[in-house]
């Protein structure tokens, strides 16, 4: 049953029902894919059935229009009631080029633009027992930078603060006239590569080593990458000697990443690692009521709870539950109930696929084997042909890259295989990445699958 009848067709506006979209998509797509593709997207203009989406740039319009098109479209479908909904992405140019086309580059955060995100400060993150020490740690390397934990290096699931807080880091130490950059680590890999495509690798080290503050996201993006491990390496050493502050985060501690160079690895565990877990469940409700104050809604108490209580795993899906109750309240032009908020939290239970905390192995095993057109017998299966081997180094990359779970543990699903043999298809695979589009391609078609409202066949 749809929410929202035709009686409120003309209450919706197009940023209401891109914020109603975004707080679905943000439950069904990754942090990261969310956080490079959507984040920074806004409703433009609805008309006739097509919604116009405002994005950055045009690579990133070319992804989402390529790669997200049905996923989007089906949720505007189950948001608005209609079948005949469709999607336009317009390019707002934030980063255009000299003669103001951006030509479908991606050009990354330069370091004269730290990109910080500009809620995600000290005083906007709440403190519970599962983040404090990370939280602490943070503040302390924001108020003395270079002279104490460096690097901090904070690690822990999807969605459970890592990025504010290293935001949090930028904010303070901007505020005091500090060359300051944030960056990803797939975008510090893409500035590196287009750097020395260009000859341009002086600009390159001379931008980032002036730094006072490098702050670094989701550093395990580099595992595998011998060029880029080894440029950042040698960034690290330039800055960590001149007593300059660097701030990491990561899925998983400096241990267990695969890197190639061992000695990046002692470097990342020099300082401070931290963790933050998922936060109990006061600090979930402390965390929701922060929410509905900064967006300046009127969610009563009983529907904070029962979001609370629902929303388990990490604080994105705790937000984007929120963002979608809010939001259907503002199209329907009612205070959110705890019916309305039962209903849409059925509503995205009935669409989403198998738990991927409980059934990821199994899911990503067979939306690789569908996407070779293998069987998940011939990813574990002793068969040695190109084709069965190269799906299985793709599917125990991914394993590692999207579940977080051991190279022992790899071994095991894949049938047996030992962590040496795991830990070198892993390396292999990274490695053929940075120069295969092939590849490329083919886990984009992965990623596609496991996205679906479907998932894979099972």
């Amino acid at each position: 049953m749809c929410l929202f009848g035709s009686t409120y067709m003309n209450t919706r506006t197009a940023p209401d029902i891109w914020e109603a979209a975004l707080g679905e998509l943000q439950l069904q797509v990754s942090k990261p894919n969310y956080r490079t593709w959507l984040e920074k997207t806004a409703g433009l203009n609805y008309q006739d059935n097509l919604l116009v989406v405002s994005v950055p740039n045009t690579f990133v319009a070319e992804y989402l229009d390529r790669s997200q098109r049905s996923l989007i479209e089906k949720t505007l479908i189950g948001i608005l009631g209609s079948t005949d909904v469709r999607v336009a992405f317009q390019v707002n140019g934030h980063y255009p080029t000299a003669n103001g086309v951006n030509n479908g580059k991606f050009l990354p955060t330069p370091p004269n633009r730290p990109g910080l995100n500009p809620g995600y400060v000290f005083e906007s993150f709440v403190v519970g027992d599962t983040n404090r020490i990370a939280y602490e740690a943070a503040r302390e390397v924001a108020a003395n930078p270079g002279r104490s934990f460096n690097p901090l290096f904070i690690y822990g699931g999807v969605g459970l603060g890592k990025t504010h807080l290293l935001h949090a880091v930028g904010h303070a130490t901007l505020s005091r006239n500090m060359q300051v950059a944030c960056v990803s680590a797939e975008q510090f890999t893409n500035d590196f590569v287009s750097s020395v495509r260009e000859r341009r690798m002086e600009e390159f080290r001379t931008r980032y080593r002036k730094l006072d503050v490098l702050l670094i996201d989701d550093i395990s993006f580099l595992s595998g990458k011998e060029q880029t491990e080894e440029c950042f390496f040698h960034t690290f050493n330039e800055l960590h000697n001149a007593a300059r502050q660097i701030v990491i985060t990561s899925n998983q501690p400096p241990k267990a990443m695969l890197l190639t160079e061992e000695r990046l690895r002692s470097r990342l565990e020099w300082g401070l690692v931290v963790d933050v877990k998922m936060p109990d469940l006061p600090t979930r409700l402390a965390i929701l009521q922060a929410k509905v104050r900064q967006k300046g809604a009127d969610v009563s108490v009983d529907v904070l709870e029962l979001l609370a209580e629902q929303a388990k795993h990490n604080i994105r899906e705790l937000e984007g539950s929120l963002n979608r109750i809010i939001a259907y309240a503002k199209l329907l032009r009612a205070s959110p109930t705890r019916e309305m908020a039962e209903l849409a939290l059925d509503s995205i239970s009935a669409k989403e696929p198998a738990s991927i905390e409980a059934g990821a192995p199994t899911l990503l095993l067979q939306a690789v084997a569908e996407t070779f057109r293998l069987t998940i017998d011939d990813l574990k299966g002793p068969r040695r042909d190109r084709e069965a081997a190269l799906a299985r180094r793709v599917a125990m990359y991914l394993l590692r890259r999207e579940t977080g779970i051991s190279v022992t543990q790899i071994g095991e699903e894949m049938g047996g295989r030992d962590v040496s043999a795991v830990t070198h298809a892993c390396k292999k695979l990274a490695s053929e990445l940075e120069t295969n589009n092939f590849l490329k391609r083919k886990i984009e078609d992965i990623g596609k699958r496991l996205n679906s409202p479907r998932g894979p066949s099972l």
